[in-house]
């Protein structure tokens, strides 16, 4: 019989099945050759994470996995590249989504503690590192041949350094149901406790088979989570009702901490908490240079050679949106006075190079404006003079959902309020009505979207 040919990756991994593909990546079985160890190797194509503004989501997901060295979640081996692709050496986990057994029913007590206590173990881990994932749920949740989870699909993840001055993060990102209320009201959040709420959503969904949040009306159901609306069904033990209404807690400030979960009865049965010495359990931080270098991208410069990172269709998602449309205007459910909202927000067929040049143009001939560009992806207006309240300060993020498709949002971060909607009305409008398609009113189809 012919032996069949085999497929050799840098010379390093054998290539095996394909068990599994999506729009940009595909996953192959595969066995290093040095230690004949199977692993799994994602090949992801450059030229297309380039084209949809993916790229900063693969360095994301790089930087995040290398700081998480725990037994819960998956781990990355290493990042290898040539000119057309990406490839990740990974881990192998050969058990499936936890999704796939949810989707079966509920699961039964012991089962569901267990995977939650690893799940938590893991989300602590990745907390202690200044890892945030952000959208964890059954699906981004594995589960190895003996039965353990893996917490896996950090390209949503958030570093410590990704905090704005106020301490907090902004990306509202996520997955609808499991998302936390604060994250939807756009004013920024705690990571951490962010992630604590979706754990919370996944208890529940162990031990219950369905979702506590849930509504054929998004609208509706963004009411129920900022309610904190659910109800648990009559066969969750009382301590578990308990855990789950304090995890579900709508105000993050009351909402319970990991060490307090720790701290249960119910959840201490049969726990070990993972203790490695070889690692901190102090946050640290991870530099990014590297894999800049490794996948330099075309993104915005000037032609003296600085660069602006703006965000791309990876961020701006469902809530994103909806809250563009007039009609699903959400700041209802989260502010309690619409005057004195500080936002502003404008969709445009330029590209995010063209809005930021437009933005120092106006700023110059304001002539008591300056621009500056953070490494955060966050253009800054800032005053030079001083008014009622000191100088004014405004944000300006720029969201490019397609090459010719970009939004851009404003928020006043200091300064008087009258002062600012003066400038939005007398200056910034006008400087900008050629190229603003609509100042939050309608939203324009967006062609070819993907999916959130």
């Amino acid at each position: 019989m012919e032996k069949k040919a085999t497929s050799v990756l840098m010379n390093k991994y054998e290539l095996g099945r394909l068990l599994g593909h999506g729009t940009f990546a595909k996953v192959y079985h595969a066995r290093n050759l040095k230690t004949g160890e199977n692993v799994a190797i994602k090949i992801i194509d450059k030229e297309k994470v380039l084209q949809i503004g993916l790229i900063d989501q693969i360095k994301r997901e790089i930087s995040t996995m290398r700081l998480v060295r725990h037994p819960n979640v998956v781990r990355l081996y290493e990042v290898m590249a040539s000119k057309t692709k990406i490839y990740f050496a990974m881990e192998l986990v050969r058990g499936g989504e936890l999704f796939d057994k949810v989707a079966r029913g509920k699961l039964k007590e012991d089962a569901a503690r267990k995977y939650f206590q690893q799940l938590i173990g893991a989300v602590d881990f990745c907390h202690s590192r200044g890892v945030y994932h952000r959208d964890l749920k059954p699906e981004n949740l594995l589960v190895d041949e003996y039965g353990n989870l893996k917490v896996t699909d950090f390209g949503l993840s958030a570093l410590l350094e990704s905090r704005r001055q106020d301490g907090l993060l902004h990306t509202t990102c996520g997955t609808p149901a499991y998302v936390a209320p604060e994250v939807i009201s756009r004013k920024g959040y705690d990571g951490a406790k962010a992630d604590i709420w979706s754990c919370g959503v996944v208890l529940f969904v162990l031990m219950a088979g369905y979702l506590p949040f849930h509504d054929s009306n998004l609208m509706e159901m963004y009411r129920k989570i900022m309610r904190g609306s659910f109800r648990c069904p009559p066969w969750f033990p009382q301590d578990v009702r308990k855990l789950v209404t304090s995890l579900l807690d709508p105000n993050p400030e009351t909402r319970i901490t990991i060490e307090k979960v720790m701290e249960y009865p119910w959840f201490r049965k049969g726990f070990k908490r993972f203790e490695d010495p070889k690692l901190s359990r102090t946050s640290s931080t991870v530099s990014l240079s590297d894999v800049r270098d490794a996948f330099a991208t075309p993104d915005t410069e000037k032609q003296d050679g600085t660069s602006l990172k703006v965000s791309r269709s990876a961020s701006f998602n469902a809530f994103d949106l909806i809250s563009l449309s007039q009609g699903f205007d959400l700041s209802g459910l989260f502010e309690k006075d619409s005057s004195e909202k500080m936002e502003a927000r404008f969709t445009s067929t330029k590209s995010a190079s063209a809005l930021v040049t437009r933005l120092e143009e106006m700023a110059s001939a304001e002539q008591s404006f300056r621009v500056e560009r953070g490494d955060d992806g966050v253009v800054r207006l800032q005053g030079s003079k001083e008014g009622r309240k000191g100088q004014l300060g405004i944000d300006a993020e720029i969201i490019e959902v397609t090459p010719s498709f970009s939004i851009l949002e404003l928020k006043k971060t200091a300064g008087d309020t009258l002062e600012y909607k003066e400038f939005c009305d007398q200056a910034l409008k006008p400087s900008l009505k050629d190229v603003a398609r609509a100042w939050q009113e309608s939203l324009p189809t967006v062609p070819e979207a993907q999916p959130v």
